[in-house]
C-alpha cells in the first residue's frame, strides 16, 4: 500500500506558485517525518543500525552442505533454509545469481545438492526441472572452481578436476609472481585454510551417502574439460598447475608440515573471535572446517568460536532462513547518520550522538593489519565493515564513517575524523585511485591462473570507493591542506575513470548509476567547478536513463558486457532512483523536470510504514559472480535524497 503524494510543478501566476510551493513542502515534510521515524525506530539501543545483508542461494545451500560435510545435522534449521530455497526457484528451473537474473549452474548445482541431502525427492517437479537445466548447461562439470572443490570433497568428481592450490604456497617469498600479499583480503581469507582442505584432500562425512551424479553429461572419471583455455597466459598457468601436480611427491615432508603449521598459524591469528575470520562466510567455514581436519577437537575453543562465528549469520524466521555472507553495521549505521542528519541535525542530534559513540567505540588504532604490508608505517585510524574484523579495515567505510563524523558538526569527533582522514590519505594507491582494503593491488596476470575462474582475485581502486575518499579529504581539507595533494590526484584519476557517455562504474553498487552519484557527491565537496564539462556530462546521461514513471533503476546484467542494461532495468527501484536525485542535485539540477520527476516517483511510492519496497538485489560483492541485497537501502537512500530536496529548495526560499 503506497501514499498519495507528490511535487506539484508550480505554475507562472505568483500565488499560485507559492501555494504550490508550500504544498510541495508539505508533501516532503510528511514524507521526511514517516521515513525518519522508521528509521529511527531501528537504531540498536547501543547506537548503531545493522540490516540484513542477503546473497544469492549459494551460501545458505553451502550452510546445509556444511552440516552433512560435519554429520552435524540440524533437521529443523535445514527444514527452513530448505523452504527458502525452493521459493527462490526461477521459472525454467535454475537458480539466479541476483532476482530476475538469468540462471547460474554453480549456483544451481550447490542448490541441488542442498535440496537432496535435505530429503527432496530427485522426482519432485522442482528437483526434475532444476536437474534438467543443469543438464542443459553442460552439467556439473561446468560449475566454478569452488563448486568444484566442494564437490570434490564430498568425493562427487576427482581431485583432477580441481586447480592444484598446495599448502606449501605458504612458503613461497614476497617476490614470487603469485604470493598472498599480492591478492585481495577476502582471497587471502577464503584461500589459505582452503589450502588444506585441497592439500589433504578433505573428505565429507556425507552421512546419508548423498550423492549427485545425475548432474554430470560424463562421468566426472571420465571427464576431460574441468579447465577450459581462456588465453595464453592461462594456458601457461594450467601447464605449470599439471607440472606441480607431478612433482608434488617430490615435496619433503618436513616442508609440508611446515606450510600447514604455517597455514593454520595464519589464520588462527586472523580468527576473528565471534565475528569470524575476514568477517566473511566462506573464509569462516573453510577455517572451521580446516581446524577440524588438521585434528583439533571439536571442543577446542578455536573450533567453538569458529563455529559461533558462522551461526552468528543465520537469519531465522517463522517459515523459513537463510544465511548471510557477513554483516554491515558499519556502512548501515554511517549511511543512516548521513540520511538523518541531511533531515535535521539539530533535532536528530541524541540518535547522532548514540550513533557517533558506538563508531568511536570500534574505530581502529594500531591492531594488526595486512594493508600494513604496504604500509607499515602508516598510522591506523579506519573502520571494518563487520563489528570486528581488525585485520581489515575498509576504505570505503572509513571514508563514509569519517565524513559523516564532519558533516554532522558535532563535537568531540575531531579526533577520529583525523586519525580516519590520515590513514585514507595513506591508502591511496600509485594512480590516485583507492581500493577497497589494500594499496596497489594490481596484479592482474593473477586473474589468468586456474583458481581464478571467477575474476574476483584482486582489489584494484575503483571510483566509487576513490569519490568518497575524495569527499572526505575535501571537507577535512578546508581546514588541513596536507590532504590538498593526494586530494588532487584523486580527482584527476575519477576523471580519467568517466565513461564517454559521462557515467562512472560503479564497482560496489549496481552499477553506473552508483558508480555516477558516488562521483558527483565526491566531486561536489571539492573545488571543481559546477562548470566542469564532469558534471555537466554525468547529468546529461542520468536524465538519458530516467524511466518514464520518473524513476531509476538499473539491472545487474549491466555488469555483464550488456550495454543494453547500462542504467537500465524494466522497472524503477527507490534507491537507484535516490541515487540519481542526489547525484542530479549535486550536479546542481536541483531545479530539473527530471529531479521533480524522480522525487515525484518517491513520494508515489513511499508505503505507509515510511519506507519503500524491497525488491532486488543492490549491490554486487563481484560483478558477474556475487551479488548482494542490503535491505537498508530501501530505508535510508531515499530518505536522504527527499531531504536533500527540501533541504535546497528551503535555501532558494
Amino acid at each position: 500500500m503506497f501514499t498519495e503524494a507528490h511535487v506539484e510543478t508550480p505554475s507562472h501566476n505568483t500565488t499560485n506558485t507559492v501555494s504550490a510551493k508550500k504544498d510541495t513542502l508539505a508533501s516532503l515534510n510528511a514524507a521526511i517525518a514517516r521515513a525518519q521515524e522508521k528509521l529511527i525506530s531501528l537504531q540498536n539501543p547501543n547506537g548503531y543500525w545493522v540490516f540484513e545483508l542477503e546473497a544469492d542461494c549459494t551460501i545458505p545451500a553451502e550452510y546445509i552442505m556444511m552440516m552433512h560435510y560435519l554429520d552435524d545435522i540440524n533437521v529443523e534449521l535445514q527444514a527452513k533454509i530448505a523452504v527458502y530455497l525452493r521459493k527462490r526457484q526461477s521459472a525454467d528451473g535454475s537458480y539466479p545469481l541476483f532476482t530476475g537474473g538469468p540462471g547460474e549452474i554453480s549456483c544451481s548445482v550447490k542448490v541441488y545438492y542442498a535440496l537432496k541431502m535435505a530429503g527432496d525427492s530427485v522426482d519432485a517437479p522442482h528437483m526434475v526441472n532444476l536437474r534438467n537445466w543443469i543438464l542443459g548447461q553442460g552439467g556439473a562439470a561446468r560449475a566454478n572452481v569452488f563448486t568444484r572443490i566442494a564437490l570434490a570433497i564430498f568425493e562427487q568428481l576427482p581431485w583432477r578436476g580441481v586447480p592444484y592450490i598446495p599448502v606449501e604456497i605458504m612458503l613461497f617469498p614476497s617476490w614470487f609472481p603469485f604470493h598472498l600479499d599480492k591478492v585481495s583480503y577476502w582471497s587471502r581469507t577464503v584461500m589459505v585454510p582452503l589450502f588444506i582442505l585441497c592439500t589433504l584432500q578433505a573428505k565429507a562425512k556425507n552421512p546419508h551417502k548423498v550423492s549427485i551424479l545425475e548432474l554430470f553429461v560424463v562421468h566426472p572419471d571420465q571427464e576431460q574439460h574441468y579447465f577450459p583455455e581462456r588465453t595464453l597466459l592461462n594456458k601457461v598457468f594450467l601447464g605449470l598447475d599439471k607440472l606441480g601436480r607431478v612433482t608434488r611427491p617430490l615435496i619433503p615432508h618436513k616442508m609440508h608440515k611446515l606450510a600447514v603449521q604455517k597455514a593454520v598459524d595464519w589464520f588462527s591469528e586472523r580468527l576473528n573471535g565471534e565475528d569470524g575470520l575476514g568477517g566473511i562466510f566462506p573464509a569462516m567455514v573453510n577455517a572451521y572446517e580446516a581446524l577440524l581436519l588438521v585434528g583439533y577437537p571439536a571442543d577446542h575453543p578455536q573450533v567453538v568460536t569458529a563455529r559461533k562465528a558462522i551461526d552468528k549469520l543465520l537469519v531465522i524466521k517463522e517459515d523459513e532462513a537463510y544465511c548471510q555472507p557477513c554483516l554491515s553495521p558499519v556502512w548501515d549505521t554511517a549511511l543512516a547518520a548521513l540520511a538523518i542528519q541531511e533531515v535535521d541535525k539539530t533535532a536528530n542530534q541524541a540518535s547522532l550522538n548514540l550513533a557517533y559513540d558506538w563508531l568511536k567505540s570500534v574505530q581502529l588504532s594500531d591492531e594488526p593489519g595486512d594493508w600494513r604490508i604496504r604500509q607499515p608505517e602508516l598510522a591506523g585510524g579506519g573502520w571494518a565493515f563487520q563489528f570486528a574484523n581488525p585485520h581489515y579495515p575498509d576504505v570505503d567505510d572509513t571514508a563514509v564513517v569519517g565524513f559523516a563524523m564532519a558533516d554532522s558538526e558535532l563535537s568531540n569527533l575531531d579526533e577520529s575524523i583525523h586519525r580516519a582522514t590520515r590513514w585514507i590519505a595513506g591508502m591511496q594507491s600509485k594512480n590516485g585511485g583507492y581500493g577497497a582494503f589494500d594499496v596497489d593491488n594490481t596484479y592482474y596476470y593473477l586473474n589468468e591462473i586456474p583458481f581464478a575462474d571467477h575474476g574476483a582475485l584482486l582489489d584494484p581502486p575503483t571510483v566509487d570507493v576513490s569519490a568518497r575518499c575524495a569527499m572526505l579529504m575535501a571537507r577535512v581539507a578546508e581546514n588541513h591542506q596536507e590532504y590538498l595533494p593526494a586530494l588532487q590526484r584523486t580527482i584527476d584519476y575519477i576523471r580519467s575513470e568517466q565513461e564517454a557517455d559521462g557515467s562512472w562504474f560503479g564497482r560496489w553498487g549496481t552499477n553506473y548509476i552508483y558508480g555516477t552519484w558516488s562521483a558527483l557527491l565526491g566531486l561536489e565537496q571539492t573545488n571543481v567547478p559546477k562548470t566542469d564539462p564532469m558534471y555537466a556530462k554525468a547529468a546529461k546521461w542520468l536524465k538519458s536513463v530516467q524511466r518514464e514513471d520518473g524513476g531509476w533503476g538499473e539491472d545487474n546484467l549491466s555488469y555483464h558486457d550488456d550495454q543494453a542494461y547500462r542504467g537500465r532495468y524494466h522497472f524503477s527501484t527507490a534507491f537507484q532512483t535516490a541515487w540519481a536525485v542526489l547525484g542530479l542535485i549535486a550536479a546542481g539540477e536541483v531545479n530539473s523536470t527530471e529531479v521533480k520527476a524522480g522525487i515525484n516517483f518517491l513520494l508515489r511510492t513511499q508505503q505507509v510504514d515510511g519506507v519503500w519496497e524491497d525488491k532486488c538485489f543492490t549491490a554486487p560483492g563481484f560483478p558477474r559472480v556475487f551479488y548482494l541485497k542490503y535491505h537498508g537501502y530501501d530505508k535510508f537512500f531515499p530518505l536522504w535524497a527527499l531531504a536533500r530536496y527540501r533541504n535546497e529548495l528551503n535555501k532558494g526560499a
